[in-house]
């Protein structure tokens, strides 16, 4: 019998060990509803957090200090006091950088297309390949598209998978009457997201995307000037991507999570390094000129 107990111990604490893929802060405002009852907020945080956070979404066993620090952030305009809601819903996920205790952003994004039926206390439910509500299909393919990012940054094309479970999401709500999913809405939703990112024509983005990362802020730690080298060779392979289709929004959205930190990496560079540098980011986010300027101030 005790051998039978200590067993059973061995495997909830070695289940213990292991978690989830997601850590996932979530936050509801509603401060432009007017009602007196907020618990239905409360409930829909508490939802949305579980489903990020409790759902299995890759085979992988990720250890607890291993999982992908996220925040997503929905704030609720206009509600029916029913089960209709309409809003925004933003979206970031960090990754760290080896041997410090920086976190580089991923993505930054803010989906103004995002509407959704929510009952109290009703639980999420998802099937892949199925659309079963608006609400559900969009926390998974952001959960998809955070999961691909984050392995895209640690492996040449790592989130392959990942990306095609994102794109067989959009798929799955082409029928559906919610905004965001159709190619024909605008250029910059979840559809041209994940379009990009398995574009073969685009592929050196998510080479970029690994160089940046790997190849570059891995190493600062240890080597600044290969890091920087890294960095350059990685922003190179984007614009590249960008050559392809100005205007790609896959770049845009790159540009909006690393514009500043790019600006700190390279200030201290050498002129020719800095130089090469700002024309480059210059080519592929134009509107940000002036701040890729102050790179080329001096230290």
């Amino acid at each position: 019998m005790r051998k039978f107990i200590l067993a059973i111990f061995a495997f909830i604490l070695a289940t213990s060990l292991h978690a989830q893929e997601l850590n996932c802060a979530v936050q509801i405002n509603s401060s432009q509803v007017q009602s007196s009852d907020k618990t239905v907020f409360e409930n829909l945080q508490k939802t949305v957090y579980e489903f990020m956070n409790n759902r299995r979404w890759t085979g992988y066993e990720f250890q607890i200090e291993e999982k992908i620090e996220c925040s997503i952030l929905l704030t609720i305009s206009t509600w029916d006091n029913i089960e209709n809601f309409t809003g925004t819903i933003q979206v970031q996920a960090r990754r760290p950088v080896y041997n410090s205790s920086y976190s580089t952003t991923l993505i930054n994004y803010l989906d103004k297309d995002f509407s959704f039926k929510y009952v109290s206390g009703q639980p999420l439910d998802f099937v892949e390949n199925t659309f079963t509500s608006n609400l559900s299909a969009v926390l998974a393919y952001y959960a998809y598209l955070i999961i691909g990012l984050d392995f895209d940054s640690f492996s040449e094309y790592g989130g392959e998978e990942y990306f095609n479970k994102a794109q067989a999401v959009v798929n799955s709500a082409q029928s559906a009457p919610d905004k965001g999913w159709r190619a024909f809405e605008n250029q910059k939703n979840r559809y041209w997201i994940v379009e990009n990112l398995l574009n073969k024509s685009y592929q050196d983005f998510r080479s970029g995307i690994y160089h940046y990362h790997r190849m570059g802020m891995d190493l600062f730690a240890d080597d600044a000037l290969k890091a920087r080298a890294g960095i350059l060779e990685g922003i190179t392979r984007v614009q590249r991507a960008y050559r392809q289709k100005p205007g790609l929004f896959i770049v845009s959205l790159f540009m909006l999570a690393k514009s500043d930190e790019l600006v700190n990496v390279f200030k201290p560079a050498p002129m020719v390094e800095k130089t090469k540098a700002v024309n480059i980011l210059k080519s592929i986010d134009p509107a940000n000129s002036s701040k890729y300027n102050k790179i080329l101030s001096e230290n």
